[in-house]
């Protein structure tokens, strides 16, 4: 075993993947979170089925249009308490508004306060105020925090965090399940909260102090050093309400002068924020490349996938770092042992496979492996085998041709190659089968065509007579003016090549028949061929000149019978020996032709016509 590849694929390995691992561990989402994350997005999208929006969610709007009928933003707070008023019937009511100065009419505020204090399942924005950047990758830093102002008089149990925090490329994927505040009690999420009202007691998101970690019920939410947790998509950024998807959703207005029944939102959660780009709360989010989707959609896909318990998260960097170190080894174990066209099956199925067992582990598991990461390890790893094995032959065949620069069959060019072994002179005895065809009233042809047509025909017999040999994995040996002389068998040794021969020979007359028919119709006669096969011990090697040219044919007893065979047959007949027929009897239909005397041959010669195929 040659072991100079296999140094150089383990050291490219070992590059690769210390290149993966390097990009996949620097930076918050790694190096190429811009290529990661989009990716991530795709894979894991779901079908309008799958994300089915849940109708106990609904929007109220703080539109254009609601801006035209109430009046310039901010509106005044007692607008809020009577529409708190109109949709009461409702489990929670969340306010996407913020309240962190006291209004200059303080009858506003108190019919505000009034309105939460009647409606205990009224929840009410927290702010905090993050730092433009993190110092660190696994908690969140606040400056400041902004509560609704003290005439509204809300008390804590109705104030819920409104905080997104993208990632690094500027879309929203992560619910901060709950903050910290600085006297170490939490502030939930405005979605927790509002799911919460909907969820039984058993069922509630809560913080567990002793064991610092969130649950769902009995169950853990998978959150990360920041409380965030990957949440699901159920609509598209500002999508209307239709058979398939999107939130119910009205406009503020409508609700306020009784457009809209309070019944509408019986036993609903329903969120009320702005709705229009001037009020700046949009965020980019998976679900759009160009689109934004206001703040109060998301906190609603965030409700709903709180009521669902669909919570994702991102495996460890250790076992992210162990599927990449796997993917290596294996892609480069495989790309050292194949090329060419099964190197890019390979690498094609690699990627496919990898590409579903991420979809399998993302719907199985809830879980992110890294996908991009990987996925640039095989790319890397695919080009690298491209270019070393490229390298290699173009050094084997500098070897070759400088061995010798004399004509030799193709197969014989690749089996040397393969093998790596030097030309040899002279030959070795091997059991093969050889073809002899000639085409039969090629003279006449002649006389009759133009020599440029008679090239034209000459090559298309010869033509089908190549393709077949080829088909049955025979060796052209040469054309011989009209004829051809075919190896079966050698250099490339096969146990049925008897068999191979027949099939070729049969090949050839059935791809000729358009040819014959095609002369009979242009000058009134066709031509067939006339084909020898025999089978039997023959020298096969490079014939010829140490220093100017070899010829790589057989010779022997064996080939002479066949040529005589050959020359025997009569136009679309295939003749063949007594040791093909002793060989092929049971596949082929044949017919006994008798004995002949050939010349070199004391005795007369059994020979036999092939029909075609017993199964035909």
């Amino acid at each position: 075993m040659n072991l100079k590849p296999w140094k150089a694929s383990v050291v490219a390995a070992a590059i690769v993947f210390l290149f993966s691992a390097l990009t996949y561990t620097t930076g918050t989402g790694g190096t190429f979170h811009y290529i990661e994350n989009p990716l991530r997005d795709a894979l894991s999208s779901k079908s309008v089925t799958q994300r089915e929006p849940d109708t106990r969610i609904k929007l109220i709007k703080i539109d254009s249009k609601s801006l035209e009928a109430i009046g310039q933003f901010p509106w005044d707070r007692s607008v809020y308490a009577r529409l708190i008023d109109k949709v009461s019937k409702a489990k929670a009511i969340g306010i996407d508004v913020t309240f962190p100065e006291p209004s200059k009419d303080p009858k506003q505020d108190l019919a505000l306060a009034e309105a939460v204090a009647k409606h205990p399942n009224v929840v009410l924005p927290v702010n905090f105020n993050f730092p433009a950047k993190q110092k660190a990758n696994d908690l969140l830093e606040y400056d400041r925090i902004e509560v609704p102002t003290a005439a509204i008089n809300a008390p804590k149990s109705q104030l819920a965090h409104i905080n997104v925090f993208p990632d690094s490329d500027d879309k929203v994927r992560r619910l901060i399940v709950g903050l910290p505040e600085k006297d170490g009690s939490v502030v939930e999420a405005f979605s927790v909260k509002l799911a919460n009202f909907a969820l039984s007691d058993a069922e509630k998101v809560r913080w567990d102090a002793d064991e610092q970690a969130w649950y769902r019920g009995s169950k853990e939410i998978p959150v990360n050093g920041r409380n965030q947790v990957i949440t699901q998509y159920f609509t598209q950024p500002r999508q209307e309400k239709d058979l398939k998807t999107g939130y119910d959703s009205y406009s503020f207005s409508d609700v306020l002068n009784g457009k809209i029944p309070p019944q509408e939102f019986e036993n609903s959660i329903v969120l009320v924020g702005p709705f229009t780009t001037g009020l700046q709360d949009e965020y980019m989010t998976p679900m759009s490349k160009a689109i934004k989707m206001f703040g109060v959609e998301i906190h609603a896909n965030m409700v709903q996938s709180i009521l669902e318990n669909k919570f994702w998260h991102e495996v460890g960097k250790p076992l992210g770092i162990a599927i990449m170190a796997l993917v290596v080894l294996l892609g480069a174990f495989l790309f050292e042992r194949f090329k060419g066209k099964a190197a890019l099956l390979l690498f094609i199925g690699m990627l496919v496979v990898y590409m579903g067992a991420f979809v399998i582990v993302n719907e199985a598991m809830h879980a992110y492996i890294p996908i991009f990461y990987p996925l640039l390890a095989i790319m890397l790893l695919y080009a690298w085998s491209i270019v070393g094995h490229y390298l290699a032959e173009r050094r084997e065949r500098s070897r070759v041709t400088g061995i010798f620069g004399r004509f030799v069959p193709k197969a014989v060019v690749d089996q040397m190659l393969a093998s790596g072994e030097e030309v040899k002179l002279g030959g070795e005895r091997m059991d093969i089968s050889l073809i002899f065809v000639d085409i039969r009233g090629f003279t006449t042809l002649s006389e009759k065509l133009e020599p440029e047509q008679v090239i034209q025909f000459l090559n298309e017999y010869l033509d089908v007579c190549t393709k077949a040999i080829f088909k049955f994995n025979g060796t052209l040996d040469k054309f011989i003016g009209d004829g051809v002389m075919a190896i079966f068998g050698a250099p490339i040794r096969y146990d049925n090549h008897a068999e191979m021969a027949v099939r070729a020979a049969l090949e050839m007359k059935k791809q000729t028949a358009m040819l014959e028919e095609r002369l009979m119709q242009k000058l009134g006669f066709t031509v067939r061929f006339g084909i020898g096969i025999n089978c039997g011990p023959a020298i096969v090697g490079n014939i010829g000149s140490e220093e100017l040219r070899l010829d790589y044919t057989a010779i022997g007893d064996t080939v002479n019978l066949t040529a005589r065979l050959e020359s025997n047959a009569k136009p679309g007949q295939i003749l063949i020996s007594d040791n093909i027929y002793e060989r092929v009897h049971h596949l082929f239909d044949i017919e006994s032709m008798g004995e002949i005397k050939v010349k070199g041959k004391e005795l007369p010669v059994t020979i036999y016509q092939v029909h075609a195929e017993k199964s035909a």
